[in-house]
Formats: structure tokens, C-alpha cells, sequence
């Protein structure tokens, strides 16, 4: 990865949780963007989605989708950058799975105690 898009990803998160954050109410679950991950031509960005609880995900992600070209709209009048890459959003898999290996790593450890 260059470091162009490095910034760029890093940029595109730092907006678009400022905008989700002022601008859609998601009662009952709290939202953060964990990633974005920006093709080479720039052209297409993967936003992924941690979500809790879980259980409201798919809810979640479907008004994310829904809302997807008002939110491209706003981060396009506040990036500088140009082309602005088209959002997509996704579910993140590997907090939950880092998640399910803490919570190994410590039964491992609780049973190495005993």
C-alpha cells in the first residue's frame, strides 16, 4: 500500500465516522468504522462496519446502504481529493475474530491457573 492511500483511508474514515456520528441515529447500537481499504486507481472503498450488539448488524449495514449516496455527496464536498472513491460498506470479520481469540487466549490462561 503507497502512501498516498494510506492517508487517503485513513482520511475517509476520520469524515465519514464524523458524518455517520452528526447525521444518523441508530438507536440501541453503537457504530464505528474499523478499516477502509482503497483500490489502487482509487476509484472504489471498502468501508468496514464494527457494530454493537451484533444482533443489529444487518439493520445497520441495510440503512448504511440505503444512505450511501447522501453520505458519498457529503465526503465528496469535504475531501480535497480527487477522484473521491465510491464507498461501499461491509461488515468487519476480523475484530470479531481477534475478539474470539482474546477470549481463547484467556480461558487458556484461566485453566493454566488452575
Amino acid at each position: 500500500m503507497t502512501k498516498r492511500i494510506f492517508q487517503i483511508n485513513e482520511l475517509i474514515k476520520r469524515r465519514l465516522s464524523r458524518i455517520i456520528f452528526e447525521e444518523i441515529d441508530f438507536p440501541g447500537a453503537l457504530i464505528t468504522i474499523t478499516r477502509v481499504e482503497t483500490s489502487e486507481k482509487l476509484n472504489q472503498a471498502k468501508v468496514y462496519v464494527s457494530v454493537m450488539p451484533e444482533a443489529q448488524l444487518e439493520k445497520v449495514l441495510r440503512i448504511l446502504c440505503k444512505l450511501v449516496y447522501g453520505l458519498q455527496k457529503r465526503l465528496n464536498k469535504c475531501l480535497a481529493v480527487r477522484p473521491v472513491p465510491r464507498i461501499r460498506f461491509a461488515e468487519e470479520k476480523e475484530v470479531i475474530k481477534a475478539a474470539k481469540v482474546d477470549e481463547l487466549l484467556e480461558k487458556i490462561k484461566s485453566c493454566q491457573k488452575s
